[in-house]
């Protein structure tokens, strides 16, 4: 935190460090520097008051707002360790992570405001800390009038900080040190705990923001990702203020209360970098050019794209209506392992070449490489493989919190002595690099990275549903949507009730954003004599490549292919009609 305050607050305490854009359009408030670690210390101090120390975990459970930023550098500052969970998630999401962490207090706000919706926070955190030991204190701070029910560890925030000394020595840190943890999804069913250190995290996050954007003192920088995602930690909050910029805090969704929020936001807090994700940029180019022209985006310099590939189309409307065709525009190949930008068209020479679509130039220091299915390295250009990354960087995750082994083998053993990204790529002619895609069972739904495991385990719970498999399909606007495959205890007539109730369940074990787009009820499922599925042909059945099965020899019966097409077929023509 004293790189992200004191270090500012010395030299230019004025100096505005957030904008928080609220879901209620045109009620932006400004955080100055000094406003920022005043909020800070108070909170910083409240904890320690109830006995968080160095060491501790704490949940964050808030929507975006100078208090969730405040909330995440108060523990930096105490050497607490914050996990912040997406307000988005279930309470059975945020039970498993506080549990599978430790920690020993939530700070949430009462309720949340999103899309002019309310959004039970406080609600949701009792829910989940009914079944959290480790649990001594809840935070509670007021985004709404409205009052919520407080229990006997609920502490009411706002009230205790008026209290608080505005003074916080922060405590001394080894730059090995634990700063942050935050849960990301694998191609098993459990959430791994991603764990980032103190110095390498901050420096990397610091200087790919200032870089890869070409940051320059003064400008307002827009990333409106959230903060329980990386891109959240990375360039909303310790980044740009790493960097003593101003950052924006976008509160609401890109179509509240109409599609032309983004650009009216650009137009009105004048912002010269915005930073966003395809999935938003498909989502707007449908309403059309209009609600972009009918604002002055004459600010803007650089965009970003962020969280999943974007596709030609949308890169083509987001740079020539968006941007007008004067603006570099950034697609950012990274993840939450990473920390921070690894592959990005900028920086690079003036004026050099940006190709649509593509990742491009590696930032400094990271040495990607492909490989192929024996495990060598592929030399020479215009080529695929497996995207590796050769050499360590300061960013780089350092474990799975509580499972160094589960660490080691999801990124170290696949390829002895390389970082396995899980993503495969193509090298291009001139040498530049384009991100393909996922190479194991994970989608990436609106940019929310889910292994297609976890879905399964939750729809596994219903009584009736002895046996589920989701695959990706392309989608429209998320990139990708999932697709469930199940099999039905003998024959019921429930079939639609229970593909209700499965969703239901996917969205209160997760999140809605992981609940299946679609639903088809089979005989069996495709198996190989061991009995694993292959997902593989689910693939190819729901992206209609049927024709081209592959070798179908190992399963246990190859005429489960032909049961599975006809079902799909039966069920397109009843989606269609």
């Amino acid at each position: 935190t004293v790189n992200c305050l004191d270090q500012h607050v010395e030299k230019s305490p004025d100096r505005v460090a957030l904008i928080w854009e609220r879901d209620e359009p045109g009620t932006a408030v400004h955080v100055t520097y000094r406003e920022l670690l005043d909020l800070t210390c108070r909170l910083a101090n409240t904890l320690k008051k109830y006995g968080i120390q160095k060491g501790d975990r704490v949940a964050i459970y808030m929507s975006v707002s100078p208090l969730s930023v405040a909330a995440m550098l108060a523990c930096a500052r105490i050497g607490a360790v914050h996990t912040v969970v997406f307000a988005g998630f279930s309470a059975e999401s945020l039970a498993g992570r506080i549990i599978d962490s430790g920690c020993k207090a939530v700070i949430t706000y009462n309720q949340g405001v999103r899309g002019g919706r309310t959004i039970e926070l406080k609600a949701t955190v009792d829910e989940a800390v009914k079944n959290c030991p480790s649990i001594k204190h809840v935070f509670v701070a007021q985004r709404t009038d409205n009052k919520v029910q407080m229990g006997d560890c609920d502490i009411p925030l706002e009230e205790e900080m008026t209290k608080a000394d505005s003074v916080c020595p922060p405590e001394s840190m080894d730059s090995e040190d634990v700063l942050f943890m935050l849960y990301t999804s694998g191609s098993t069913g459990k959430p791994k705990g991603i764990v980032h250190t103190q110095a390498g995290y901050l420096l990397y996050a610091a200087l790919t923001h200032k870089y890869v954007f070409d940051y320059q003192q003064g400008d307002v920088f827009g990333c409106v990702a959230d903060i329980g995602w990386i891109t959240g930690h990375s360039y909303v909050v310790y980044g740009p203020l790493c960097n003593g910029a101003t950052s924006v805090l976008f509160e609401s969704t890109p179509v509240y209360p109409d599609p032309g929020r983004y650009w009216e936001v650009v137009q009105r807090l004048k912002i010269n970098q915005f930073y966003g994700a395809p999935t938003a940029i498909r989502l707007l180019l449908n309403y059309g050019e209009e609600w972009v022209k009918k604002y002055d985006r004459s600010s803007l310099k650089v965009l970003g794209s962020v969280g999943e590939p974007i596709n030609k189309e949308a890169w083509q409307w987001f740079y020539q209506v968006v941007g007008e065709g004067r603006c570099a525009l950034v697609d950012t190949w990274w993840q939450t392992e990473t920390g921070g930008i690894c592959i990005a068209p900028r920086p690079s020479e003036e004026k050099a070449e940006i190709v649509p679509a593509m990742a491009m130039r590696p930032f400094f220091g990271i040495v990607p490489v492909l490989m192929d299915e024996n495990g060598e390295v592929i030399e020479g250009n215009d080529v695929s493989g497996a995207l590796c990354i050769a050499q360590p960087w300061p960013g780089m995750a350092r474990t799975i919190h509580g499972d160094h082994q589960r660490f080691i083998d999801a990124y170290f053993k696949a390829y002895p002595g390389y970082y396995f990204t899980g993503d495969g790529a193509y090298r291009c002619q001139k040498g530049y690099y384009q991100i393909t895609g996922r190479m194991d069972d994970v989608i990436n739904i609106s940019g929310h990275r889910l292994g297609t495991a976890e879905i399964e385990d939750a729809m596994a719970d219903h009584p009736e549903v002895p046996e589920t498999a989701v695959v990706g399909y392309p989608h429209k606007i998320k990139g990708e949507g999932a697709f469930a495959f199940i099999v039905l205890k003998e024959q019921t007539t429930r079939a639609d009730h229970i593909k209700e109730e499965l969703k239901t369940i996917v969205a209160s074990k997760i999140a809605k954003y992981a609940v299946p787009d679609h639903i088809l009820v089979v005989k069996r499922l495709p198996k190989t004599r061991s009995g694993k599925i292959m997902r593989r042909l689910l693939r190819k059945v729901v992206t209609e490549q049927s024709g081209n099965m592959g070798d179908v020899t190992t399963l246990d019966d190859p005429s489960v292919v032909k049961e599975i097409l006809d079902a799909y077929q039966k069920y397109k023509e009843k989606s269609s009609s």
